[in-house]
This record gives structure tokens, C-alpha cells and sequence, in this order.
């Protein structure tokens, strides 16, 4: 029998910037729009929502740092980044006729707001889409560390992480194809295991909170729709998991 409300009224949705590339570097128009589309359906279902985005599509500072660079000026160049990936996803969403706010930890009062906390629950429950940019504003701190930590601050009832598998794997599907895909876990088996999901601090921030996660693959048109109507996809992870249904290879 098909539900009749979804299961989360309000929701935080981590997007990576890769996702925003496409098969190419920098940002995708159709990816964009396809992205835009899918949060667009879900909003249309009078559903809550609240975004974080990465930047790994513009800058990886990774690279830079092991040639030398100072961890904090690469880390503050991701941040700026995400700037970027947020107000396309904004203009995206805007020319769908959703209203959007992108918010920034570093302000840049020319091009969007300071991020406030009561400001952000206000336009969420005025039915606007907030776009957190900028990561927590500080270096050392990843964007999943701001998804947990946003998620939290506005009332989320879960994070939905979108990623390009469907769930979280014993090992990295495309390089093992042994790997079997988890269908929940506790918080503690993914610290534990090492599981790369989300960094640690992410994940303990979300375990402190009883803060659910749930990772699924964004590829599939309609996906963000069916983890908020409930449908079982992808892995799950939260206070009452257990391990249990590991299940096939990768799809």
C-alpha cells in the first residue's frame, strides 16, 4: 500500500561537486537542470528542504596541498567552489519557478546571504529551497561535516546523501567486484569499519544527534522522491540499525 504523506517532512540534501560535472569539469547545464528537476518534484510534494553542496568539480586542494600548498588556503579555495556550484543550482531551480536561497559561512553580501540559522528555518518554512555554501566557513572541515552539522541546526529529519552508487559498499564497487552493497548500518559499524561514506567527524556528529543518513545514487531520475516516500533504496544508516542485508553486487 503506497504511503500516504512522505516520510520526511524536512529533509538536508548533500550533493558532491562532482555531481555537478557531468562527464566534464565545471559545471554541467543539464546535470544542473537534471539535479534541479528531481528537488524541484520533491518540493512540489510540499516537502522541506535544505541543500549542501561540495565543490570538488572547480577545485581539489588535495592535489595542491602534496605540491606544497598551505591546507587552510586550499581548503578556503573549496569553499569558494561551492559558492559557485550553489547559485547555479539556484538559477536552476529559480527558472522552475522555486524560490531559493543560496546562504554563505564566508560573506559575500553581493551575491547572497550570511549564513543565520533562524533566517534559514524561515525561509524553509516559507517553502523556499536554502542552499548552504561555503562549508562551516572554517579550514580543516568537510562538506559533510556542514551537511551533519546544518542538518542538525534546522530541524532535518535526515540527511540524504547523493552520490554515483546506489549505497554503501564492503569496498569500492568499480575497483572490487566482490563488494556487496549494505542495506542499513549502525553508526558505529561505519566508524568502526572505515567505511567511506562520510569523514568521521561527520559521522559522529550525526551518531551524537540520532541524525539519520541515508545514501542512494542520484543517476536514477525520481531517486530523492523515493528515499522521501520511503522506499527502501540504498543503505541506511541510524541509531536502531542493524547489520543486516548485504546484498548484491553493484547495479
Amino acid at each position: 500500500m503506497a504511503a500516504s504523506a512522505p516520510k520526511y517532512s524536512r529533509i538536508l540534501l548533500k550533493i558532491s561537486g562532482e555531481a555537478f560535472s557531468g562527464t566534464e569539469t565545471g559545471v554541467d547545464v543539464g546535470t544542473t537542470q537534471a539535479m534541479a528537476e528531481q528537488i524541484a518534484e520533491v518540493h512540489g510534494d510540499g516537502v522541506s528542504i535544505a541543500v549542501v553542496v561540495g565543490g570538488g568539480n572547480i577545485w581539489r586542494g588535495k592535489v595542491h596541498e602534496e605540491a606544497g600548498m598551505d591546507r587552510a588556503t586550499a581548503d578556503y579555495m573549496g569553499m569558494l567552489a561551492t559558492v559557485i556550484n550553489a547559485l547555479a543550482l539556484q538559477d536552476a531551480l529559480e527558472r522552475m519557478g522555486v524560490a531559493s536561497r543560496v546562504q554563505t559561512a564566508i560573506a559575500m553580501h553581493q551575491i547572497a546571504e550570511p549564513y543565520i540559522r533562524r533566517r534559514a528555518i524561515r525561509h524553509l518554512e516559507k517553502g523556499r529551497v536554502v542552499i548552504f555554501a561555503a562549508g562551516t566557513g572554517n579550514p580543516y572541515f568537510t562538506t559533510d561535516t556542514t551537511a551533519a552539522l546544518r542538518a542538525v541546526e534546522v530541524g532535518a529529519q535526515a540527511i540524504l546523501k547523493a552520490t554515483k552508487v546506489d549505497g554503501i559498499y564492503t569496498a569500492d564497487p568499480k575497483k572490487d567486484p566482490t563488494a556487496t552493497r549494505f542495506h542499513q548500518l549502525p553508526y558505529m559499524e561505519v566508524l568502526q569499519r572505515g567505511l567511506e561514506v562520510m569523514d568521521s567527524t561527520a559521522m559522529a556528529l550525526c551518531m551524537d544527534n540520532s541524525m539519520p543518513v541515508v545514501v542512494f545514487s542520484m543517476n536514477t531520475p525520481g531517486n530523492i522522491r523515493r528515499v522521501v516516500w520511503g522506499e527502501t533504496i540504498g543503505t541506511y544508516v541510524g541509531k536502531d540499525c542493524v547489520l543486516e542485508g548485504v546484498v548484491g553486487g553493484a547495479s
